[in-house]
C-alpha cells in the first residue's frame, strides 16, 4: 500500500476515533443535562410564582380543606396558573395550600382536590426538585414553599402553601434527540472536513515527494549521498527560493563555501561571476577565478511536474590545466625563441662558408668581427636583460610579433640581472600582456611594443605599451573582470575574457599586483604622454615581489 495511502487512511481512523469519543461523551451527558436545565428552569418558574403577592394573598385566604372547588376554578388565582404554563412552555403550574388542596391546577376537575404528589418537603419549607409522575403524566418538577408575606425562607414561620411547576420528560427527550442530532451532523461535518483535508494533505504529501515512496526516498538519499561525494566535479543546489539544499564537499573546496545547508544564496560568498551563472541557466561552462584557483561553472534549472525546484550549480577545477598551459606557453616559447637561434646560427655558417669557399678571406674576417663585436640580439638591448629565462622569453615573443607585423623593443630603462625564481609566473604575465599587446598594435600603422623591464632586489617590475588604439571602454578598469573581453573564440573553454583577471591574481597571490596605469587612445603627441614616441596604446604595469634572485645574493650563497 502507497504511503500517501497508509497516511489518508491512519488520518481518517484517528479523525473518526477522536469524534466517536467526543460524541459518546456528548450523548452519556446530554440527558442529565437537558433534565437539569429543564429542573432549573421550573425552579425558576416556581420561584417567581411563590413570590408573587397576589398569589400569596389567594393562598392565605384560601386555607383549609373545605373549599369550594367550583369557586376555585373559576378564581384569579386559576387563570393566573395557567398563563404562567402558557408563557413558559411549562406541563403545568399547580398551587396548593397548606393542606395540598390544589388552588390552581390545568384541570378544572383537579381544582380542589390533594396534590397526587407528596408535598411534604415543600410544606416544610425546603425546595424539592424530583422526576415524578402525576396526573398529566411524568414530568421533571420543582416544588417551592409560599410563605406569608413578612417572613421568609429560613425562618421559624411554616410556609401557607406550595407552587409545583413541571416540565414534561417527553419534551426533555425531543429536546435530547434533537441536540444528540445536532452533535451527529456537526461530528459528520467535521468528519467530512477531516476527509476532505486529510485528500488534500495526501496529495500535498504526493507533490512534495514527487510521487515516491519511503523506500524509494531513502534509496534515493543513500544514492545522492554516495554519488555526489565521489564526484570529482563540485554540485551546488538551491531551491526556487534562493536557499542552499546541496553542496558536496568538492564544490564546498572549489567554491569557498562553508555555509550549512538552509542558508540564503546571498550569504554564501560566492563571487559576483559564479553568482550570475547560478541566478541565470548557462549551459555552456564559463571560467571563474575564486581565490587562487580558476573553475568552470554552469548551471541549468530543475523542474518537476509543471513546478520550478530550483539551480544545481557545476563546478570543475581548470586550476591544474591553466597551470599546465602556462607552463608549455613557456617552454613553447623558449623552444621558439632556441630555434630562430639555431636558424640564424645556421644561416650565419651557411654566410661564413660561402666566402670561406670562394676565399674571400678578408670579408669573412670582418663577418665574424661583426658576429662576436657586436652582440645587439634579435631586439634592441636585450643586452640588458642577464637572464636566460627571459632572454630566451622574449626573443620568442620579438619572433611572434614579427609574425603578426609588429615590431616589439625593450625599453631605455630595462635592466635585468639575477635569476628567476618562479619563472611560470613570470612568462604567463609577461606572456599575457605582451600578447595582448601584440593584438592591440597589430594593423595600426607603425606597429610597436614597447616592454620595459626593471629588477629592484627580489622584485620584478614590468610595463607593456602598444600603439594600438587604446581601450575604448567606460570603465576602463573592467578589462580585469573575468568575462570581459572584446575577442570571441568558441574553442577556448569557459570562453576568453579571463587572461587578465588570470594574471593579476596570480601577481597578487605573491604579493604584486598588474594594474592599467594609461587606457591610451591620445589623440597626438601633444597630450603629455611618452612625447617623442608613437605608442598610444594602453599602458600595463605588473609588479611581481619575490620573483628573481639577485647575483650578490647567489654568490653569498655559494661561498
Amino acid at each position: 500500500m502507497r504511503l500517501r495511502t497508509q497516511v489518508l487512511l491512519l488520518q481518517l481512523v484517528v479523525i473518526a476515533v477522536s469524534l466517536g469519543v467526543g460524541f459518546g461523551w456528548v450523548i452519556y451527558g446530554a440527558d442529565d443535562r437537558v433534565r437539569d436545565e429543564y429542573a432549573q428552569r421550573a425552579l425558576a418558574i416556581a420561584q417567581t410564582v411563590a413570590t408573587d403577592p397576589d398569589v400569596i394573598g389567594e393562598v392565605a385566604a384560601h386555607q383549609g380543606t373545605d373549599l369550594d372547588a367550583t369557586e376555585l376554578a373559576a378564581a384569579p388565582l386559576q387563570l393566573q396558573a395557567r398563563a404562567v404554563a402558557a408563557q413558559t412552555g411549562a406541563l403545568f403550574v399547580v398551587i396548593a395550600n397548606a393542606d395540598g388542596i390544589r388552588l390552581a391546577h390545568p384541570q378544572d376537575s383537579e381544582v380542589g382536590v390533594h396534590v397526587s404528589t407528596d408535598p411534604s418537603t415543600a410544606l416544610a419549607g425546603q425546595i424539592d426538585i424530583t422526576t415524578d409522575r402525576g396526573t398529566l403524566g411524568e414530568s421533571v418538577r420543582a416544588k417551592v414553599p409560599i410563605y406569608q408575606s413578612g417572613s421568609a425562607a429560613g425562618t421559624s414561620a411554616r410556609p401557607i402553601g406550595l407552587v409545583s411547576v413541571g416540565v414534561s420528560t417527553e419534551k426533555l427527550a425531543r429536546d435530547t434527540r434533537r441536540d444528540i442530532v445536532a452533535t451527529g451532523l456537526i461530528a459528520l461535518a467535521a468528519l467530512g472536513i477531516g476527509t476532505v483535508g486529510s485528500v488534500l494533505l495526501a496529495r500535498r504529501w504526493r507533490r512534495l515527494t514527487l510521487g515516491l515512496e519511503p523506500d524509494d526516498l531513502a534509496e534515493l538519499v543513500r544514492e545522492q549521498g554516495a554519488v555526489l561525494h565521489s564526484l570529482d566535479d563540485g554540485v551546488l543546489a538551491v531551491d526556487a527560493d534562493g536557499v542552499l539544499r546541496v553542496a558536496n564537499d568538492k564544490a564546498r573546496q572549489l567554491l569557498q563555501v562553508d555555509a550549512p545547508p538552509g542558508t540564503p544564496v546571498d550569504d554564501l560568498g560566492l563571487t559576483a561571476r559564479v553568482r550570475g551563472v547560478l541566478a541565470t541557466p548557462t549551459a555552456e561552462p564559463l571560467a571563474a577565478t575564486v581565490g587562487d584557483r580558476i573553475v568552470l561553472v554552469s548551471s541549468y534549472r530543475v523542474t518537476a511536474d509543471g513546478r520550478d525546484l530550483g539551480m544545481v550549480l557545476s563546478v570543475v577545477d581548470r586550476t591544474t590545466v591553466e597551470d599546465l598551459a602556462r607552463e608549455v606557453d613557456a617552454v613553447h616559447a623558449m623552444s621558439v625563441a632556441l630555434r630562430a637561434q639555431r636558424h640564424e646560427t645556421a644561416n650565419r655558417l651557411h654566410v661564413l662558408a660561402g666566402l670561406l669557399r670562394h676565399d674571400h678571406v678578408e670579408e669573412a674576417r670582418d663577418y665574424l668581427t661583426e658576429l662576436t663585436g657586436g652582440g645587439a640580439g634579435a631586439i634592441d638591448g636585450l643586452d640588458n636583460v642577464d637572464e636566460p629565462h627571459l632572454q630566451a622569453f622574449l626573443e620568442a615573443k620579438a619572433a611572434h610579433a614579427r609574425e603578426r607585423g609588429v615590431t616589439l623593443r625593450l625599453g631605455h630603462q630595462t635592466w635585468v640581472t639575477g635569476t628567476l625564481t618562479d619563472a611560470v609566473t613570470v612568462t604567463a604575465v609577461l606572456g599575457n600582456l605582451v600578447d595582448n599587446a601584440i593584438d592591440a598594435a597589430a594593423g595600426s600603422p607603425d606597429a610597436q611594443v614597447e616592454v620595459e623591464i626593471l629588477t629592484n632586489g627580489t622584485e620584478l617590475l614590468v610595463t607593456v605599451a602598444d600603439s594600438g588604439p587604446g581601450i575604448a571602454m567606460d570603465t576602463p578598469g573592467d578589462v580585469f573582470i573575468e568575462g570581459i573581453t572584446t575577442k570571441t573564440d568558441p574553442t577556448v573553454p569557459g570562453g576568453r575574457g579571463m587572461g587578465l583577471a588570470i594574471v593579476r591574481q596570480l601577481a597578487r597571490r605573491i604579493g604584486g599586483d598588474v594594474t592599467l596605469v594609461d587606457p591610451g587612445g591620445h589623440a597626438g603627441p601633444d597630450d603629455g604622454r611618452r612625447a617623442g614616441d608613437d605608442l598610444r596604446g594602453a599602458v600595463f604595469v605588473a609588479r611581481l615581489p619575490g620573483v628573481i634572485e639577485p647575483d650578490h645574493i647567489m654568490t653569498t650563497g655559494e661561498s
